[in-house]
């Protein structure tokens, strides 16, 4: 049994160049962790999730590297982090996503796929071959169904 078995293969996909704004509407209105984002091939590129959103709305000196550990005397309201997000909406994702997501491959084992997906805790992209083509989306729900499906 391998990735395959419980992976989604027609995941919802954002491409270059597509801008932030979009991706948070897709984000929030299907409730995902992650979307993968391919170029024009098809090819994987990264993601952009819901750490990502996180990162754009709160304060640059608590998210830049060595930044702050707490922020007890931040005091931004929701209309400043709408701010933020606002200015970035219209800028293209690949400006944003993490390259560097684990990924998984079809012929990835069933349970070391499980241990990515449980040690990542977010959705985990599956792709194929040295061009790295998306090929689908393993998320928590696409398991649990799968799992719910078999015979005790």
């Amino acid at each position: 049994m391998t990735a395959r078995l419980v992976m989604d293969p027609n995941p919802s996909v954002m491409h270059a160049g597509e801008t932030v704004g979009k991706a948070v509407k897709i984000i929030m209105e299907h409730r995902y962790r992650n979307l993968p984002v391919v170029d024009e091939n098809g090819h994987y590129l990264g993601v952009f999730g819901i750490n990502t959103l996180l990162r754009l709305v709160l304060p640059p000196a608590v998210v830049v590297e060595k930044g702050l550990t707490t922020a007890p005397f931040v005091t931004d309201t929701l209309a400043d982090l709408r701010h933020r997000l606002a200015s970035v909406e219209e800028v293209s994702i690949l400006d944003f996503i993490n390259d560097d997501a684990t990924v998984v491959y079809p012929d990835t084992p069933l349970v070391e796929t499980l241990l990515v997906l449980y040690r990542t805790r977010t959705s985990v992209p599956v792709v194929e071959g040295e061009a790295r083509r998306l090929v689908g989306m393993i998320s928590y729900w696409d398991v649990g169904a799968h799992i719910l499906e078999q015979e005790v």
